[in-house]
């Protein structure tokens, strides 16, 4: 079905309005509120990194108040055991004929916008009690799947910089995150709002605006949005070149990588790239869209060996080559 000009309009007034509502809490960060927003309305799920204290948490609260939706927040500790994140079975007594039976009893897993915070601190076995339901949208316990309510989104954060009793997120995991967002810290001017909005007594409650049936509803537009064929090439071209074993791969590659990123990277850099057109006001995808979500979307599926950490090559500049090699690519075959 062919986008209508309305449908567009919708689309970046809703977002622009949920933008706006989050915007009277948190200041500055507009980079990264527009990533998460991206990776909501992309259907895709979210890891955000940085020091303590940048409003990681208190952008997720906000998102979920802004939002009609049932929020819920897990803080990972290293005695967090997996059913405390997906819900057991318990014996449960009728009160009236005295009679016992099983009885389901859910997780905080079980809401719409789920905050894992400061993911790496439980152990691999609980922070794997996420992956069928970052994936497959259920749980599983005794034998027994249990859906997850739609929408559904992770939104996880983790602190690179105590790693001290911590438990680094598998490959597995890892590339179930559609996007992978670095919060840096304020400006000074966003320093001195923060400080001024948060140390008075004026207390901001931001307005509900979209519930969850609207952002089903602009997640269709989004999937709706067409991709030309060498613009799919392109996102395909960039991932291809993360690989080492590429004939063609750059040479940070081939020297610094051991293992490139998984086809979801490519599926990410399409779904997120078709919002970014919409935002744009755009009835279909363009290399520039790519290029603003390549980052995030590839940065947590890339591996470096021995060689690149010693060398302290970062993946950033391992997408940043594979783009530049990809449009070359690109070029060499669609002369101007």
């Amino acid at each position: 079905m062919a986008l209508e000009e309305a449908q567009i309009e919708l689309f970046k007034t809703d977002f622009d309005r949920v933008r706006q509502e989050i915007g009277k809490v948190i200041v500055g960060q507009q980079g990264i509120v527009d990533s998460v927003l991206v990776a909501l309305f992309a259907g895709g799920h979210v890891l955000l990194e940085g020091v303590p204290g940048l409003g990681k948490t208190l952008l997720v609260r906000t998102l979920a108040q802004v939002l009609q939706l049932n929020f819920s927040r897990v803080q990972f500790t290293p005695d967090l055991m997996p059913a405390d994140i997906t819900g057991t079975t318990m014996i449960v007594e009728d009160p009236q004929s005295g009679r016992r039976s099983f009885e389901f009893q859910p997780g905080p897993v079980f809401a719409n916008i789920v905050l894992a915070d400061e993911v790496n601190r439980a152990t691999p076995k609980t922070q794997s009690a996420l992956l069928e339901a970052m994936q497959e949208q259920g749980v599983t316990v005794a034998g027994v799947r249990h859906a997850l309510t739609a929408p559904f989104v992770v939104i996880a954060t983790q602190n690179p910089i105590e790693m001290e009793g911590t438990y680094p997120l598998p490959e597995a995991q890892l590339d179930r995150f559609l996007f992978k967002v670095m919060v840096k810290s304020p400006s000074l001017s966003e320093l001195s709002a923060i400080v001024d909005r948060t140390t008075g007594v004026e207390e901001i409650h931001p307005e509900k605006i979209l519930d969850g049936a609207a952002i089903l509803s602009m997640r269709l537009v989004a999937r709706e949005t067409p991709i030309a064929h060498h613009v799919r090439e392109f996102a395909s071209r960039v991932v291809f070149c993360t690989h080492p074993s590429a004939a063609d791969a750059p040479d940070i590659v081939a020297k610094y990588v051991r293992f490139g990123a998984s086809p979801r990277g490519a599926q990410g850099l399409v779904l997120a790239s078709k919002v970014r057109a919409l935002l744009d006001g755009r009835y279909n995808v363009a290399f520039d869209d790519i290029r603003q979500v390549a980052l995030d979307t590839l940065r947590h599926r890339i591996i470096l060996n021995f060689e690149g950490e010693a060398e302290g090559i970062t993946t950033d500049q391992v997408i940043e080559r594979a783009l530049q090699k990809a449009a070359s690519d690109m070029a060499v075959r669609r002369p101007v």
